[in-house]
């Protein structure tokens, strides 16, 4: 592969330019891409009468992809193809020489090979390459491109990088749009050294915070707003699904949580608290003078191709306002049943189950135990044209394709109840109910299960024996409890445990006996603990997956309850009945070597 110049006069490489005798890209996309004359015939036709080009209209009307199309232009121009852009390529220094906005407006990024010896390719591999050293002299660059023809803005590129030469590839859009986003992250001042600018120029900020009637008026460059921007970014990055802004008396802090655990992020000055917040604020549309009376509201981002969904809720304290934000990605694909941590046997009944034609199916456990996400799987598993699903929430957190959601609305009156109340009337197959919290929505869901719907609800309840005392409670009947629950479930979530600095070891016997593991089992498998490692930030766990515990209502059990409510007595009874529990499942965890005895100690504790 010749290198291109990118000096005055600039003069193009042969493996930037067609020669005469190139081969048309028609016939390149029939001999590798499999694309049919017709297919063929029709775009000439359209490119006719619209125009455009043949690729891109291909590509409009679903014939091929847009990889099939680079893989095509990289043997029509003699351009290696790289379907995926290698991360330790991605330059960390040229962000302070080029604007993000010049190289996504172009499509274009550059990158360093490490070797003249670099793979072809077109198969989709990467190359052998790393880091970027602006003292390379520009004769080990890459620049990454997704049009063929786009020479002159990668020479202006050659030209602000400072470079004489440089080698071209071909790549997709987005891994060209992730390279330039990672790139300009590496880049991006720590929150300590935002922090710390911040302080040496303490009464100038001040000043300018002061003069300026709306913080969304102030200029990108603006501390406080980089600072707020870095905060939502290294959360969204270490996976954060909240982050909490907490004033004391002679500070705050800034904390995030991870897989379930908060972690300390950042202690910024006291006098940084009140724009810091009224930032957030602003961003979320929340009134920014009132300080006296909690407020919620919403704000969504885009950070590269992720596109995330913050709810911000404030309440006020003794030392100022107390910000919670959680963060939602809304690109990630909704989990399936098979990827939920369900062993075999259980997920055979979890399918049978949610099929069923009629009955209420009930999650439990704590705020924020996966209990919605499980149903959003289960949902999603059985969502069809044939069946009619509507669900009510507080908050609609994924919106699935061919299901009617109803968001909560307490302001216009729109209660759990009340939709309810409208959604048996929509001729439903299957209801989710986001949550059973007073008597009126756990009546019409109980009278719904029985007149031929199959429902599926949760309640915050520790086990799944729980539930019913508290379906009780709430006022229903136990017969009508007996003949609607065809089941109910109990999630956790445990860590998982770092696959890249877990580390085998033998726990002792006060451990073992504590969790309940018999030491025959120990010798059968290997126990792991965690260790911590720059992958998983330290905390010797990446990702989360549940336990269950599942209490199918056979004939034994409802005669049980139609006599006590007992939570004890029920749980006692499903145990004969050979329902594994809780601690149990975590145990089968700890075995398999995806978590640790003290994670499943944590989450499973009475």
């Amino acid at each position: 592969m010749s290198a291109r110049k990118a000096s005055k006069p600039l003069m193009h490489s042969k493996s930037n330019q067609k020669s005469p005798m190139t081969t048309p890209l028609t016939q390149i996309l029939k001999q590798h891409c499999h694309v049919s004359d017709s297919d063929i015939e029709e775009a000439l036709k359209v490119q006719e009468e619209k125009g455009g080009d043949i690729g891109s209209i291909l590509i409009i009307k679903k014939v091929i992809s847009e990889k099939q199309l680079l893989k095509a232009l990289g043997i029509q121009y003699d351009i290696p193809f790289w379907a995926k852009l290698p991360l330790e390529a991605i330059g960390k220094d040229f962000a302070h020489k080029v604007p993000s906005s010049f190289l996504k407006k172009h499509q274009i990024v550059p990158l360093e090979k490490r070797s003249q010896n670099m793979e072809d390719g077109v198969s989709g591999g990467g190359a052998d390459v790393l880091g970027f050293d602006m003292d390379s002299g520009g004769d080990g660059i890459f620049i990454a491109s997704s049009d063929p023809d786009n020479f002159q803005p990668m020479d202006d590129l050659a030209r602000l990088l400072g470079i004489d030469t440089y080698d071209m590839v071909l790549a997709p859009k987005d891994e060209i749009i992730s390279a330039i986003n990672l790139s300009y992250d590496f880049n991006r001042d720590s929150a300590e050294q935002l922090v710390q600018n911040m302080e040496e120029s303490g009464s100038m900020i001040i000043s300018e915070i002061e003069d300026t009637a709306d913080l969304l008026d102030d200029t990108s460059d603006a501390p406080i707003i980089k600072l707020v921007n870095h905060i939502i970014s290294q959360s969204i990055k270490a996976r954060a699904s909240d982050i909490h802004i907490e004033p004391y008396q002679e500070s705050f802090k800034v904390r995030y949580r991870v897989d379930g655990i908060l972690y300390d992020l950042l202690t910024p000055p006291k006098w940084i608290q009140a724009s810091l917040i009224s930032r957030i604020k602003v961003m979320a549309k929340m009134n920014i003078a009132e300080k006296r009376l909690p407020q919620d509201g919403r704000i969504n981002l885009k950070i590269g191709n992720q596109e995330i969904d913050v709810r911000v809720s404030t309440i006020p304290t003794s030392f100022g306002e107390r910000v919670v934000m959680r963060l939602l990605n809304k690109t990630s694909s909704l989990m399936t049943l098979s990827e939920l941590g369900l062993d075999a046997e259980m997920l055979e009944t979890v399918k049978k189950l949610v099929v069923s034609p009629n009955g209420m199916i009930l999650m439990t456990g704590p705020t924020g135990s996966g209990k919605t996400t499980t149903l959003y799987a289960v949902l999603s598993s059985i969502n069809s044209p044939d069946i009619n699903i509507i669900t009510i929430e507080d908050p609609i957190e994924y919106q699935i394709e061919g299901i009617s959601q109803i968001q909560v609305n307490p302001k216009i009156d729109l209660t759990f109840a009340r939709g309810l109340r409208s959604i048996v009337r929509q001729d439903p197959d299957v209801v989710l109910v986001g949550e059973i919290r007073d008597h009126e929505t756990a009546e019409i869901a109980v009278q719904s299960a029985l007149t031929g719907h199959l429902v599926f609800s949760t309640l915050h309840t520790n086990d799944s024996a729980g539930a019913i005392t508290r379906l009780v409670d709430i006022g229903i009947e136990p017969f009508l409890i007996s003949s609607s629950v065809i089941a109910v479930a109990a999630q956790r979530l445990v860590r998982v445990l770092c696959e890249d600095c877990k580390e085998s070891h033998q726990p002792d016997e006060t451990m073992l006996m504590t969790i309940g593991i018999p030491s025959e089992a120990i010798h059968a498998s290997e126990v792991y603990r965690a260790v911590g490692c720059e992958k998983c930030f330290h905390t010797g766990y990446r990702g989360r997956v549940g336990i269950y515990e599942l209490m199918l209502m056979g004939q034994e059990l409802k005669s049980l309850i139609l006599k006590s409510y007992d939570a004890n007595r029920i749980m006692e009874e499903a145990r004969k009945l050979n329902m594994v529990s809780l601690r149990q499942a975590g145990i089968q965890k700890v075995l398999m070597g995806v978590t640790t005895i003290e994670e499943v100690l944590r989450v499973t504790q009475t």
